[in-house]
């Protein structure tokens, strides 16, 4: 609930000039706001008065506001625009590199950062071709200008400062995740098809007396499930974090393709996190997501929480063909038997079944540890998921079948006398 101070309104509004502005804000932090709402706010405004801030603030809310977690950035933005001296000095001192010391500030509310940055964000100037002065150009040596984004690309997360992680999360959150259709047995007639439709031959036979020419149909696609698994234990903790805001971006990734996205996280126990990354806005989806999963950088029961996976939502989530991402480290407590045989059962279960693994990393790395031995003969592609490129690079494992990644190398080093 927004709190409302008791502020001089100015002499000239231009309400309409004022609201119009206000609803690119809002289009600029998140919410869909078009033309249609602008002009129904302008007359609704105009209807109920603009005598109490308080009556003004709910008139703006009614219109622009279409899902419960628009709330929050609707409220931030409406208290910065609308001339909050304190809180814009609050936005102001968010969003200006500082010295935390004793005196820390509070971590901002979710939505508050992109609500200041929707409105306080200018895109920056081109640079100055010619000195109109001395009448010469002047010129910029851009050899180099690739490489800190070609560098960002390929850092390992763990590696990152606080500057390059908030980077990483606006390039991940561009990111695509393609995916292709699936041909269902269910056919559709269709002047195109390799099929003949000898019913709908027969048919036209009937109705003219003799066949004139053969139908013909096509098969029916459909799109698959995306399903997420991704282990938040204390070995993960670096990388969770990110990986959370790239599920993110894959929830509310627009024509995708992905009839539905389902994510869960594990440690110690499974928690269903989808509807939380369906927010809109990351920064409560997220804070939503770590107040749910209680074991955050905790103990690391793999086959335990894919028992549970496999018993409680395999049957809901894994039909029409699911592609499912398991985000861990392999590094497991628990028995590997159980940890093989729920894997296998698993993989049984989905389309394809793709472990992304950040101890890729390393050039070294050997499937040395039970729980890697256990996993990687039952899944069908071995990624790496620690950096930006190697997200990137995902989409080879989404639209080709045959992709395996690292698998084939790493089985051979589980075997006596492998390279």
């Amino acid at each position: 609930m927004a709190e409302f101070a008791d502020l001089p309104l100015p002499e000239n509004p231009r309400l309409a000039q004022n609201i119009t502005h206000f609803a690119r804000a809002l289009r600029r932090a998140g919410l869909r706001v078009g033309p249609g709402q602008v002009v129904d706010a302008i007359r609704a405004v105009e209807a109920a008065g603009f005598s109490e801030k308080r009556d003004f603030f709910w008139t703006l809310h009614a219109c622009f506001v279409r899902k419960p977690e628009e709330r929050s950035t609707f409220a931030q933005v409406f208290r910065l625009y609308w001339r909050d001296p304190q809180f814009l000095e609050k936005m102001m001192e968010m969003l200006t590199p500082m010295v935390r010391g004793v005196n820390e500030q509070p971590d901002p509310k979710a939505a508050e950062r992109r609500a200041a940055e929707a409105l306080l964000d200018q895109p920056e100037a081109p640079p100055p071709e010619l000195d109109r002065e001395e009448g010469e150009r002047i010129e910029i040596d851009a050899t180099l200008t690739f490489s800190a984004e070609e560098k960002l690309r390929h850092t390992d997360f763990e590696q990152m400062t606080t500057a390059e992680l908030a980077e990483a999360r606006r390039a991940i959150a561009k990111l695509e995740l393609p995916v292709r259709p699936i041909a269902s047995r269910r056919t559709r007639v269709s002047t195109r098809g390799h099929i003949a439709d000898w019913r709908g031959t027969m048919r036209a036979a009937m109705r003219t007396g003799d066949i004139t020419r053969l139908e013909l149909k096509e098969r029916r696609t459909r799109w698959p499930n995306l399903v997420a698994l991704c282990d938040i234990s204390g070995s993960m903790s670096g990388y969770s974090r990110m990986l959370l805001h790239f599920l993110h971006m894959a929830a509310n990734q627009k024509g995708a393709g992905w009839a539905q996205v389902h994510a869960f996280t594990f440690g110690t126990r499974l928690t269903n996190i989808t509807r939380h990354l369906r927010q809109r806005d990351v920064d409560a989806a997220l804070a939503a997501t770590g107040a749910e999963a209680l074991d955050w950088e905790g103990g690391t029961r793999i086959g335990a929480c894919l028992h549970a996976f496999n018993r409680d939502w395999s049957r809901r989530v894994l039909g029409q063909g699911a592609v499912v991402l398991l985000i861990t480290d392999g590094l497991d407590r628990d028995a590997p038997e159980l940890l093989e045989r729920e894997a296998e059962r698993l993989r049984l279960s989905s389309r394809k079944l793709i472990w992304l693994n950040p101890l890729l990393r390393f050039d070294g790395f050997a499937p040395r540890a039970r729980g890697v031995q256990a996993l990687l003969p039952n899944v069908d592609s071995f990624r790496a998921a620690h950096s930006i490129a190697s997200l990137e690079d995902l989409s080879a494992a989404l639209t080709r079948a045959e992709d395996q990644g690292l698998r084939a190398r790493m089985l051979g080093r589980m075997t006596p006398g492998g390279p």
